[in-house]
């Protein structure tokens, strides 16, 4: 069967859920060939405000890397922004010259920022806030420091005022209506949230009418009615969107505020959909995500030829996502002779909740400092609930319903399997109890990895554990979210965002900061700062050698007897008589008891006494020989077999890979111990597929698989794909470890990483051309600073930070000594 040609204009957030929907029920029914104005990939744009403020990055809000283009066979031109449809000749042309055919089209261009056309609103330094390209230019502006004015103290006004704060500008928002963000809140709330933001350092002015911006050929300020001039560095515009209609009122479809559509987002033209914040459908327009993705989910049955209800104007809900402040507001809530309010208020804690209730019904919801039950009223005011019998009780949600407290698992469980649970990313209850109960999910990560609930801003947090606890009972252990150690009570991805977020750059910066429990920390937690200092800034932060066991500070494992085992390293195995030769010597010299192979092809001496070891250590560094690591959180051993330099059965050269791989691995600080190896035929003689990563030499390439262990932990490797040439070895390992690195908990080998984060996007970010090549240049960055190399003395005019292996670092009152 012939596959019909399905052209997409726009690779936003709504028509990658509506391809997700087609790709799922008929995979095969079309040929998709995508136009994008962006230069890149598909990413969730709800979460720019914490890349903006540094507590992700691009990568972490990708929804789809280039590998999932390439697996489905979609054609993506990024960059190509379409100047034409010909709907005669069924065709779609772009800018850049490059024209498509099609049998369906789909239309999803979004919106544009609406720009006050005052006076200076075009001098440079004036941004919109809506990609990331405008995120970028911020923080480029933010680098100088300096004052914004933020026009617009709505939901994205706010969450880039926030964001530039935490960049360290001075910011200013001007709001004109009395109260912020008036259409999603009612006056206290308004109140209490710019109170909130107030307290944190920004600087808000309200009733504020912007009358010009302020510069020749760059801002300089903004003048208000009033007469009031601020100081500006920057400006961001952030008052509105309008529907991007042009390209569809140029070619001929029905416009009216936005792209004209019936439920099943169908244009005037039979072949044409749009879908998202481009369309407008029964007088509305929509711009948050929870409409779009049910607009989505519509267009995509119904180019699967599925029947479909038809899209509804829906009820919408808000959330905020600026670090530390939570509100939650759906439905209506103005006042009216014919409603009436239920208020909570604790000015103690600061919370706020008013529900408006009409005809025993909530139409109304607005909820600051504390939102769980958020998703609960929101799903009584869709529903259009009877409340008459619980109004006593309403306001304290569905844990007091019947008149006393209720088990709150119990309460989750009664929710409608419809209820949205994570309104970033579109997952309602039923999604995530399936993938729990058909995919076999156990912890938060897993759930994050499958179904995107809680990956982005994280307030559903709370509802996908309970859902987790409900599903798995006895069985749920919530180790994704356990604290670092009894120190705090953060848990590790908290405390790696907060370091790179705030730049705080030394353990002492960490503790005072994220308001550590005790003074200095304990053996479990100032091994883990470290670390994820090592990681975050690796052309500033000097190892602290006093933060590491015993075993890495004298670079010898503890016996059992106090004496130490010390392990030269030999590169793929490879020895030579001089090398040997050493080693025998050093065991004669410091009358070693014991000499044993291991099982990573090393020499292990035995029993060298503690004051000994520098002296041994100088003489095997004499002989240029350095320390195997075999204590190590970073790399251990590349395992080789011999390939085809002797073996008859051998494709490739496994002993010259495994040497490349090792020397370019050297010293690499990691989460936990890393163990490669490198086979040099599907004989796998040097057990390449139960390592943390393996590399398989087959007749077309090289196999690359991951995510084994042969421990206290059986498990065989995930295969990746296959490479064609050892340069793409090189890079694609270096990339893998770096991502490993960058977002491993620490004391969590690779296996563990994966099982938080799920297999495909480590898959699918390998297979993005343009991440892979961040993180292996971010690799070989960080290995600038940090490779152990006794014999650096200086790189790039700075001072190598390493251990040299000769130096004995002395604890400090024994803190973390003895090891592990």
């Amino acid at each position: 069967m012939t596959k019909q040609k399905l052209v997409v204009i726009g690779n936003g957030m709504a028509p990658g859920k509506a391809l997700e929907t087609l790709l799922d029920i008929a995979p095969d029914a079309y040929d998709i060939t995508i136009f994008n104005a962006e230069s890149r990939v598909n990413y969730n744009r709800i979460m720019l405000s914490p890349v903006l403020s540094g507590e992700s990055s691009f990568e972490d809000i990708i929804i789809h890397g280039d590998g999932w283009y390439i697996e489905n066979g979609i054609t993506l031109y990024k960059g190509h922004r379409v100047s034409e449809i010909d709907r005669e000749a069924k065709t779609v042309t772009s800018e850049g010259g490059v024209t498509e055919p099609y049998d369906k089209l789909l239309i999803a261009t979004g919106s544009n920022p609406f720009i006050i056309p005052i006076p200076g609103h075009d001098l440079a330094g004036v941004l919109a806030y809506r990609d990331l390209d405008d995120v970028n230019a911020m923080l480029l502006a933010s680098k100088s420091g300096g004052k914004a004015v933020v026009i617009g103290g709505g939901l994205l006004g706010l969450e880039a005022a926030a964001g530039l704060q935490m960049q360290g500008m001075e910011v200013t928002v001007l709001h004109l209506m009395p109260t912020l963000m008036e259409r999603q809140l009612d006056e206290s709330a308004g109140y209490l949230l710019e109170k909130t933001l107030t307290e944190r350092g920004l600087n808000i002015i309200t009733k504020a009418n912007t009358k010009e911006i302020l510069g020749d050929a760059k801002v300089t300020g903004v003048c208000l009615e009033d007469g009031t001039e601020l100081e500006a560095d920057i400006v961001i515009m952030a008052v509105g969107i309008r529907p991007s209609k042009a390209l569809a009122e140029s070619c001929g479809l029905d416009v009216g505020r936005g792209i004209l559509v019936d439920c099943n987002m169908q244009t005037s033209d039979a072949d044409i959909y749009a879908v998202g914040e481009c369309i407008e459908f029964e007088e509305n327009c929509y711009g948050l995500v929870a409409p779009l993705y049910d607009q989505a989910k519509i267009v995509g049955k119904t180019l699967a030829r599925v029947e479909t209800d038809g899209f509804t104007h829906p009820e919408t809900a808000t959330k905020l996502k600026v670090t530390g402040v939570n509100l939650y507001s759906a439905g209506d809530f103005a006042a009216g002779d014919d409603r009436e309010d239920i208020v909570l208020r604790d000015a103690a804690e600061g919370i706020y909740k008013r529900l408006i209730l009409k005809d025993n019904t909530i139409i109304g919801v607005v909820l600051y400092g504390d939102t769980e039950d958020g998703p609960w009223f929101f799903q009584h005011i869709k529903d259009q609930t009877d409340v008459s019998q619980m109004r006593e009780t309403l306001i304290f949600g569905p844990a007091y319903q019947g008149g006393g407290a209720v088990d709150p698992l119990q309460a989750v469980a009664a929710l409608p399997d419809d209820t949205e649970i994570c309104g970033c990313n579109g997952v309602s209850k039923c999604d995530i109890v399936n993938a729990i109960d058909e995919k076999g999910l156990s912890d938060l990560g897993e759930v994050r990895a499958h179904t995107k609930a809680s990956a982005s801003c994280g307030t559903c947090t709370g509802l996908v554990e309970k859902l987790l606890a409900i599903q798995l009972g006895d069985d749920f252990k919530p180790d994704a979210v356990k604290p670092v150690c009894s120190c705090t009570h953060k848990g590790h991805d908290e405390v790696r965002r907060m370091i790179l977020s705030q730049e705080l750059k030394s353990i002492p910066a960490v503790f005072q900061a994220l308001e550590w429990d005790t003074p200095g920390g304990c053996a479990k937690c100032r091994p883990a700062i470290n670390y994820y200092l090592v990681c975050a800034w690796p052309d500033e932060y000097v190892d602290d050698g006093y933060s590491r066991f015993i075993n890495e500070r004298v670079h010898a494992n503890i016996q059992k007897d106090g004496t130490y085992s010390v392990v030269p390293r030999v590169w793929g195995g490879m020895t030579s008589s001089n090398e040997l030769r050493a080693i025998a010597d050093v065991v004669d010299k410091f009358d070693i008891p014991t000499v044993k192979y291991t099982g990573g092809q090393r020499i292990d001496l035995l029993g060298v006494k503690k004051e000994d070891l520098p002296a041994v250590w100088s003489d095997l560094n004499d002989a240029g020989m350095v320390s195997g690591h075999a204590y190590a959180k970073g790399l251990r051993t590349v395992k080789t077999c011999v390939g085809t330099d002797w073996c008859r059965f051998g494709t490739q050269d496994s002993t010259g890979l495994g040497i490349k791989l090792e020397k370019m691995l050297w010293g690499a600080w990691a989460p936990h111990k890393l163990k490669l190896a490198v086979s040099g035929c599907p004989r796998n003689c040097a057990e390449a597929t139960c390592k943390d990563i393996g590399v398989v030499c087959v007749d077309s390439g090289y196999e690359l698989h991951f995510a084994g262990a042969a421990g206290l932990h059986i498990k065989g490797t995930e295969k990746l794909y296959t490479l064609e040439t050892e340069e793409e070895v090189m890079e694609h390992v270096a990339a893998l470890t770096q991502m490993y690195r960058e977002q491993g908990h620490y004391l969590d080998r690779i296996y563990k990483w994966v099982d938080k984060v799920g297999l495909d996007y480590i898959r699918e970010t390998m297979l993005d051309d343009e991440q892979r090549k961040v993180y292996a240049e971010s690799f070989h960055f960080s290995q600038t600073f940090y490779q152990v190399d006794p014999w650096a003395e200086r790189v790039k005019g700075k001072e190598a930070h390493h251990f040299t292996p000769i130096e004995i670092v002395q604890p400090k009152a024994g803190i973390l000594e003895p090891a592990e």
